[in-house]
């Protein structure tokens, strides 16, 4: 009886530490409205809305926060791919994000920066469990940015 007993015991804190390992795996979803934050500025700029089509991430521009002496519906004047003289405003700026090796961290897509026209690789990842700031950095060889992107939840 008390074998038995030891054995449930045992049986249960095996299944438990499972659960929890295949939890702490689990790999959060990036799918969702992001508000997001200049670096540079600390202002709010955008709402991107990031979302998966065969298993590969894609964000696009669906608001825009204008200063009243910008340009209130800009175009992408220095981009130089399809997105030339594009507006910004419905525009695809993350193409092809994929899961990455760790939980929580997708990569091997790019981002664009539509003031710049330029086009970086990025890296996304949320850090500390904290599932409502998504860290975004675009890079190119050693030199990046980082941005912090905070979920819409209203």
């Amino acid at each position: 009886m008390i074998a038995s007993k030891n054995l449930f015991i045992c049986a249960s804190l095996i299944i438990a530490m499972l659960i929890s390992t295949i939890s702490l795996f689990a790999q959060e979803s990036i799918e969702g409205q992001w508000k997001t934050k200049d670096d540079e500025t600390g202002r709010i700029k955008s709402i991107v809305e990031i979302t998966e089509k065969d298993g590969k991430y894609y964000g696009k521009i669906i608001e825009l926060f204008r200063l009243p002496e910008e340009d209130q519906d800009p175009y992408c004047d220095k981009c130089e791919d399809d997105r030339k003289d594009k507006r910004c405003l419905g525009m695809e700026i993350v193409r092809d994000m994929q899961p990455g090796e760790y939980a929580n961290e997708w990569g091997e897509g790019t981002i664009l920066d539509p003031k710049k026209g330029s086009i970086y690789d990025c890296k996304m990842w949320f850090e500390d469990d904290d599932t409502n700031t998504l860290k975004v950095r675009g890079y190119i060889w050693l030199l990046f940015r980082t941005q912090e992107w905070y979920r819409v939840t209203e």
